[in-house]
């Protein structure tokens, strides 16, 4: 028994002093109920707005005022004409856009009526749905308390008009997310474990005595995924468009140029992970757990940034999956084009320049 229990407690002081297996007992469930906790709501806050005030009157004031003191909007914009409407959708930021007719209070105290038409962004569609019920909510509430008070009744008639996705169909939010999520993982995961196998192996030594440059290594490690998963990205488009019915209203040929440069980026990243890494197994695990949890959660793919609190929209705003799942958005559900999308086209090219960079210099110093 005594014997027994001083192997228990070897092994305990074995587990103390390995920080990595600390890190995944400890460390991974915290940042889990964290992550969680804070990123699954069906709550929404600082949403942006717009709003085109076809009246400026005393009323259309109040009802912008009572909008914008609660916490669910952000004015962002003030529309001054119908052609900025696409354009502020295309911008990417607006969720709504509210519209005044003109005459509001003048058509209220003469006719007893006047109209607020709400334009919203279903290209997710859940954030359209909510976010539309809560400005009529506001807005019946305003009507209730402020305008019902007197002897004639008031009344405000909301029109709700959905853009880009009349049906709210669901697979307009979810398939350019899956899409993100799975060229990630396979692309990330596959080339991660390519280096450190060659460490694993042992076959490490005939890359060392061949003439090939780290570059050339390194490059030569990516190539043969860059056609496999542009392959998986063909099989999703297709399924998408053909199965699901999502709809592609802009270029084909610079969706799959876009797709391509995420497929290169997510290539790079798994290369730099696979040059930090000793064997295959840490490589896939942290492939797994650094890109698969934020890929879900902190890109937008399911749940709104805007309802994360600002550490995690900081953390957002590095995830390179964010910035593709808005490209594929912008090109396939709005037909937008290179003039919508360029920073976060740039931001993409700069981040696989950066991780192909890094493992070059990394890969050199371990070769050395």
């Amino acid at each position: 028994m005594k014997r027994f229990l001083g192997f228990v407690k070897k092994e305990f002081n074995h587990i103390f002093r390995d920080y990595r297996t600390m890190l995944i007992l400890f460390g991974m469930p915290i940042a889990q109920i964290l992550i969680f906790g804070y990123v699954v709501s069906n709550e929404i806050k600082d949403i942006r707005i717009a709003i085109y005030d076809k009246s400026k009157d005393n009323v259309t004031q109040e009802i912008t005022n009572k909008l914008l003191a609660s916490d669910f909007f952000i004015l962002d914009r003030n529309i001054i004409n119908d052609s900025q409407i696409e354009e502020a959708f295309k911008s990417g930021n607006i969720r709504e856009v509210i519209i005044f007719e003109p005459h509001f209070a003048e058509k209220l105290e003469r006719e007893g009526k006047a109209g607020i038409q709400i334009l919203a962004d279903a290209s997710d569609a859940n954030t359209a749905n909510i976010v539309s019920n809560y400005t009529s909510a506001i807005v019946k509430t305003y009507m209730r308390n402020e305008l019902m008070k007197g002897s004639f009744p008031y009344e405000i008639e909301t029109k709700i008009q959905i853009l880009y996705n009349k049906e709210m169909k669901g697979v307009y939010m979810f398939v350019p997310g899956t899409m993100a999520l799975i060229l990630m993982l396979v692309s990330a995961m596959m080339t991660s474990i390519s280096i450190a196998r060659e460490k694993e192996m042992g076959t490490m030594e005939v890359l060392l005595v061949s003439p090939l440059r780290p570059l050339h290594i390194v490059l030569g490690k990516v190539i043969p995924y860059i056609g496999l998963a542009f392959v998986n990205a063909l099989v999703i488009i297709a399924l998408s468009y053909f199965v699901f019915g999502m709809p592609i209203h802009g270029s084909l040929t610079f969706l799959l140029i876009e797709t391509l440069l995420f497929i290169l980026m997510a290539l790079s990243l798994g290369i730099l992970i696979s040059t930090a890494s000793n064997n295959q197994m840490v490589a896939m695990f942290i492939s797994m757990f650094a890109l698969m949890l934020p890929t879900m959660l902190l890109s937008g793919f399911i749940f709104p940034i805007e309802n994360m609190p600002k550490v995690l929209q900081w953390l957002s705003a590095i995830m390179p999956a964010k910035y593709f799942i808005i490209i594929v958005k912008n090109i396939m559900i709005k037909g937008s084009g290179i003039a919508v999308v360029w920073k976060e086209t740039l931001y993409l090219i700069g981040l696989t320049i950066l991780f192909l960079a890094i493992s070059v210099k990394k890969f050199k110093v371990r070769l050395e």
